[in-house]
């Protein structure tokens, strides 16, 4: 039977109040402000709205500063926080295409329009430790150019204009777009919810399951047909007015993998699409989830499921770091009751695997007299 602790509460006070000191730290050193980590933490920041499933730069790096720089206890909090707030409506769709690019790469097309813009990558660093960091040495403003208007054509675009690729993924009329943060998942799902529950999934996981489709666990051959990372304008709809309202602009990371598909006796041969959307600058992220989105896509193509990242409900089941901390971590709680039960089936168990043993040695004995 469970058993009250006493001072139990004193405990867990005092616990509270060691994670504050350690977390404050060295009281010599200046505490660290939460535009600090806004500005210069931002793909911590954008990591945990990304898996947050919240769009907010201030709440992510007070979540970060809370959890001393745990980034899954970050996401828990802002997902506890997300719970919390009403919800108004859905905009619509983004485009992409009007996106104000800030980094746009391809690895299919070498002239695009609009041309290709490595903007703030780790691409082409030496990942060497660069101690003038630590010094804090003054840093040169970048260069930049004036901002071209109009649309930038994605390149899936383009190798639609030919046919070569299939559709751009439209739903029936009648499709109703799920919300997983509403309603439980029921599998076999719908791709709208595949990818709802990608873009919140954990970066590493997914990060192993994409590579392990390219190590031949499954069926991609992937080319990045497009990154392009930037803002994007949201519209809401509003039942009392004529047109959309603006609500402001968020930004996102966009990847779209371009795969072989060889065709079918319904459907000619052609390349077919992975693809991720998340929040803020991730673009491991986005690739990850766009070549899970393709390998999960195995069953729409009568492809055979061979692989972990071609299973829906392995991997959607199993993406989510909030559910896998909980209970991974709940081991953690009191179990007593049950130990005390495996251990004395174990007691009973020992005895009569030795009493057997016994028995069998003494039919031995006798038998060799």
């Amino acid at each position: 039977m469970y058993v009250a602790v006493k001072g139990g509460d004193a405990a867990i006070s005092n616990a509270h109040k060691l994670l504050a000191d350690r977390r404050r730290g060295d009281r010599s050193v200046p505490a660290l402000r939460i535009d600090q980590i806004v500005e210069q933490l931002a793909l911590g920041v954008d990591r945990v709205m990304a898996e947050g499933s919240l769009y907010d730069r201030e709440l992510a790096a007070l979540a970060i500063a809370q959890a001393r720089g745990d980034l899954i206890e970050a996401v828990f909090l802002v997902r506890a926080y997300r719970t919390t707030l009403p919800r108004f409506g859905y905009t619509n769709a983004i485009d992409t295409g009007a996106m104000l690019v800030e980094r746009r790469v391809s690895a299919t097309y070498k002239d695009l329009p609009g041309g290709q813009l490595l903007g703030p990558t780790f691409d082409y660093t030496h990942r060497l430790l660069d101690p003038e960091i630590a010094a804090g040495s003054p840093v040169d403003e970048p260069e930049q150019r004036d901002v071209e208007s109009g649309r930038m054509p994605r390149v899936s675009e383009i190798l639609a204009h030919e046919g070569l690729i299939e559709g751009d993924g439209d739903m029936p009329l009648d499709h109703v777009t799920g919300d997983l943060t509403r309603e439980p998942l029921d599998f076999p799902i719908e791709r709208d919810l595949r990818l709802q529950a990608l873009a919140r999934g954990d970066e590493g996981f997914l990060l192993a399951l994409g590579y392990s489709t390219q190590r031949g666990y499954g069926r991609n051959h992937p080319f990045v047909g497009e990154i392009r990372i930037g803002e994007v304008e949201l519209e809401l709809e509003v039942p009392e007015l004529p047109f959309a309202v603006p609500l402001g602009h968020i930004r996102v990371t966009e990847c779209q993998m371009v795969t072989q598909f060889k065709g079918s006796a319904k459907v000619p041969p052609q390349f077919t699409r992975g693809y991720g959307l998340v929040f803020g600058q991730s673009e491991r992220k986005a690739m990850s989830m766009s070549l899970c989105d393709r390998a999960l896509r195995a069953r729409e193509f009568g492809e055979d499921v061979v692989a972990p990242a071609q299973d829906e409900e392995f991997v959607i089941s199993h993406s989510d770091n909030v559910q896998a901390t909980g209970f991974v971590e709940h081991l953690k709680l009191p179990h007593y009751v049950d130990f005390q039960a495996e251990l004395d089936l174990i007691r009973r168990m020992r005895a009569e695997h030795d009493a057997r043993r016994t028995d069998h040695v003494e039919q031995q004995r006798e038998a060799a007299e």
